[in-house]
């Protein structure tokens, strides 16, 4: 297989060159979609986190920050809905790329009767760029159809990933357009994306805008980081999950995000008390590991607000910031206590410098160290597997209970900031107008004038779902009924102020009983989803019911793949 010389694609500690403005710079602007992997509500400091997130905070000071936005529960489906405008199901990924069905809404390979917004950029005069995690092709092999990858699906330049999740000093299926690659020494995978972005832009020639998807694995399992980020939160966590959710949980309130009387939901019930909790210094480090993930994420973002400034490009471009599910509870290789190595994973066996690794998790580092986990496993270096658990996502999402898989707030609430000098003119406000995922598509194409098709490459198109976020930067009201959300037959609908949601007792599986478990919500002055009114309003409930079961049929979320009784 061919090999490619990474140091040659990556910019990193290269001085940015200084490129000349432009007289013709096209009124259209340019537009970045920035995506990050498995992050909480309040994970960012614009946002009450105590994480370190200059760049993006100065991205939400000098633009907007949307506080009732929202995405699927899971990576791939908010991927599909993010590019395509459509809700997952009518993209055809209902549910991971990594699983099929035979259900027209879980064949999870991106659907041909759905555009991408690279397809609609590229027709409507762009360039196309993106860097970072794909995950909405079902092949991912060398061999076999690759109708679904990057560049054939509208984007002109690609570095990235196919794959969902894989480590961060070397990941699998990485890619530099349709050729895959090895990573070299001291690769570190959101820096990559980071300087790729930077070095895309550096060449991009000025007679056209462009449309640009970074999509960051940051801060998906496992935990891996540079060491010395992870020393910079060294004590910031030591009093514990608790201290650390009301701290974000005022500054929350404080910034008028959250409602003053908001209540903070209770801390999940399988989470001890931090004094009960006998590997404090593990659940330290695992918490620290994350911080500094996102950390390196932030930083990586200055360098593309540099890289933008620096040619005279900042100004007329449309930056979003979002997330792409809520904090992940999955608890990662940490079920068991951490083991001696065996003689025979004391063996190094090391790769191949130019080998290119295709799988998720590798068992060995690339230098031949075995791979493992367990629980009092100080995770951040190659050798390390794990994840941050329950404890730290709880506080992730914070003031929210539940988590990535579920459509209550915490599986599905993200911030949004949009961040645009010369079209938005309110700087550091808060929006509080119930939006969508599937409105970045319907914004970029009101803003851009883009050119949406009925049919493309001979395959009639479903128009998008969105509505235009546009009004909202001037604080209007936007022009819609509802939202839909349904992920493993966990099912939610919202209507202006009220919320249904219902959540199955045994994920993925349905029974006769999770169908008449709905619960209904008034987020307007409940947020948090802490007092259930289902039984107070019934016709609400029977109201939003009937939409979402009509709903549910005409975008395909139904019939499901999921058991039932």
């Amino acid at each position: 297989m061919k090999t490619y010389n990474f140091s040659k694609f990556c910019i990193t500690g290269l001085a940015l060159s200084t490129y000349a403005f432009s007289a013709q710079k096209p009124a259209r602007p340019n537009v970045i979609v920035i995506l990050s992997d498995d992050m909480g509500y309040s994970d960012l400091g614009c946002f009450g986190s105590e994480i370190k997130t200059p760049n993006i905070d100065r991205l939400a000071a000098n633009g907007l920050r949307f506080t009732q936005f929202y995405n699927t529960p899971r990576s791939s489906p908010t991927r599909a809905s993010l590019l395509t405008g459509l809700y997952p199901h009518q993209a055809g990924m209902g549910h991971l790329a990594t699983q099929t069905y035979s259900q027209a809404g879980y064949y999870n390979d991106l659907s041909k009767n759905a555009v991408t917004m690279a397809e609609v950029f590229k027709n409507s005069g762009y360039s196309t760029y993106m860097t970072g995690k794909w995950h909405i092709a079902k092949n991912i092999l060398p061999q076999g159809d690759r109708s679904n990858w990057p560049l054939n699906r509208g984007f002109e330049r690609f570095f990235g990933t196919l794959t969902g999740a894989g480590s961060f000093y070397d990941p699998g299926a990485m890619m530099s357009n349709n050729t895959f690659i090895a990573p070299t020494k001291d690769f570190y995978y959101t820096d990559a994306i980071s300087d790729s972005t930077v070095k895309f832009i550096r060449e991009h020639k000025a007679e056209k805008p462009f449309f640009f998807y970074v999509a960051y694995t940051a801060a998906h399992w496992p935990l891996h980081a540079p060491e010395h980020k992870i020393q910079k939160y060294n004590g910031v966590y030591k009093n514990g999950w608790d201290s650390i959710r009301y701290q974000r949980f005022r500054k929350l309130k404080s910034l008028g995000i959250i409602r003053n009387d908001a209540v903070l939901t209770e801390r999940a019930v399988k989470i001890p008390a931090w004094e009960n909790e006998p590997l404090k210094e593990w659940q330290q480090r695992r918490m620290q590991v994350y911080a500094a993930m996102i950390d390196v994420m932030d930083q990586g973002i200055g360098r593309i607000i540099d890289a933008l400034d620096k040619k005279g490009e900042l100004e007329n471009t449309l930056i979003f910031f979002m997330q792409d599910n809520g904090a992940c509870a999955e608890e990662i290789e940490t079920n068991y206590l951490v083991k001696e190595l065996t003689s025979e994973q004391k063996i190094l066996k090391p790769m191949k410098a130019d080998s290119v690794f295709m799988e998720k998790k590798p068992d060995y580092t690339r230098d031949g160290i075995f791979i493992r986990g367990g629980r009092g496993l100080m995770p951040g270096a190659a050798d390390t597997w794990l994840s941050y658990g329950e404890e730290w996502a709880n506080v992730s999402n914070t003031p929210y209970r539940m988590y990535k898989h579920w459509t209550h707030e915490g599986g599905i609430a993200t911030p949004l900031i949009a961040y645009w000098p010369l079209g938005i003119k309110q700087k550091g406000e808060l929006r509080k107008q119930p939006s969508n995922i599937i409105d970045i598509m319907a914004t970029c194409v009101d803003i851009c004038g883009l050119n949406y098709p009925t049919n493309y490459n001979n395959n009639k198109i479903s128009p998008y779902e969105g509505v235009s976020l546009k009004p909202a930067f001037s604080n209007k009201k936007l022009n819609r009924e509802f939202i839909f959300w349904e992920h493993e037959s966990n099912r939610a609908l919202r209507m202006g102020k009220w919320k249904l949601v219902s959540k199955t007792k045994k994920m993925m599986q349905f029974t006769a009983e999770d169908n008449k478990n709905w619960e209904l919500y008034n987020l307007e002055n409940d947020p948090t989803e802490t007092k259930n009114l289902a039984e107070l309003y019934p016709k609400q409930v029977e109201k939003m019911k009937t939409i979402w079961e009509k709903e549910a049929l005409r975008i395909m979320a139904k019939p499901w793949p999921w058991d039932k009784e």
